[in-house]
């Protein structure tokens, strides 16, 4: 029987897969570039963001949020598109990657620094290239562009959708310049993540983290809360997310600020009422703190129990 493997809303993780026996299942420009497309369509069909990638010639490692809680879903279908698409290119019978994905929690921030760079230290670790940023097929030339873009007609265009893919703002604010990512890449050449294998997958962050996180995992008769695959565990004991962090996932999320929400309007109230939800279910806050938040000022405390329970009712039936 497999384990099932932790993850939530809002989790962040470093998930990668390989071909079946080690085979070159992204040989050649058109498997990447084709891939990508499938990585890009995916992402945005289900809602997931991504923050970094790398294909490399035998396996693809993702750093993403999950956003929607459907990261397993999202796997799924960009896993089956792509051996799809490999099988009737290249021909062959049978599973096209090996096994099931490996997917890495993490933690936050310092932690997310360190799996991204990883992530785009691939080639050079595998002696690809000398230099870290000629190497077309991760996501590092997308961070830091200047603007306007220029697109060349030369074979660098086969790198695909990649602008489409990344969310470049929040990746930039870890690491505030290209020289500063670039030297903090070059700081970790040689290095391996710190991961910490449990029994329900591997996890990437503080030892009070992990030993949180494992705690909490192990209430799995629960419902509500965090997902062990697709099944959940008690909500108010999930590992909460900062109230600043939140807030600025939400707005980038939503393409607007909390304070600029019309809630007067019908989707004002709607947008308000999702925001509630995921701030009740994702941070510390409690009614009479969320209360003090100026979009939530002109509300009775004693109304946010039936605002939030008729918004989550809508928000996880339209999932």
């Amino acid at each position: 029987m497999r384990r099932a493997r932790i993850t939530y809303e809002g989790a962040f993780h470093h998930v990668t897969n390989r071909g079946i026996n080690g085979e070159d299942i992204f040989s050649g420009n058109q498997n990447k570039s084709q891939f990508l497309d499938f990585l890009s369509e995916k992402s945005q069909k289900l809602k997931l963001r991504i923050f970094a990638y790398c294909i490399m010639t035998n396996h693809y490692h993702i750093i993403l949020e999950n956003t929607t809680g459907k990261m397993s879903e999202f796997l799924k279908q960009l896993n089956g598109q792509y051996g799809m698409y490999y099988r009737k290119r290249i021909g062959g019978k049978g599973y096209v990657f090996q096994g099931r994905y490996k997917s890495t929690l993490i933690q936050d921030d310092s932690y997310l620094r360190l799996a991204i760079g990883y992530t785009l230290l691939n080639p050079l670790r595998a002696g690809i290239v000398k230099e870290i940023d000629e190497y077309i097929w991760s996501s590092l030339n997308c961070y830091f562009k200047p603007l306007p873009q220029q697109h060349n007609s030369d074979s660098n265009s086969d790198s695909g959708t990649e602008e489409e893919i990344v969310d470049t703002k929040f990746v930039e604010e870890l690491y505030d310049s290209k020289d500063q990512l670039i030297r903090f890449l070059s700081e970790q050449v040689g290095k391996e993540l710190p991961e910490v294998k449990t029994r329900y997958g591997y996890i990437l962050g503080s030892k009070e983290f992990i030993e949180e996180a494992i705690k909490k995992y192990d209430r799995r008769e629960k419902e509500n809360g965090y997902y062990l695959e697709n099944k959940r565990i008690e909500d108010k004991d999930k590992y909460l997310e900062p109230v600043e962090k939140f807030l600025w996932e939400f707005e980038n999320i939503k393409g607007i600020k909390v304070e600029d929400i019309d809630v007067r309007s019908w989707k004002g109230k709607r947008l308000r009422g999702e925001l509630l939800v995921h701030l009740k279910d994702r941070t510390a806050l409690t009614y009479p703190e969320i209360i003090k938040l100026d979009i939530f000022n002109d509300l009775q405390c004693s109304s946010l129990t039936s605002i939030y329970r008729n918004s989550k009712k809508r928000l996880y039936n339209s999932l």
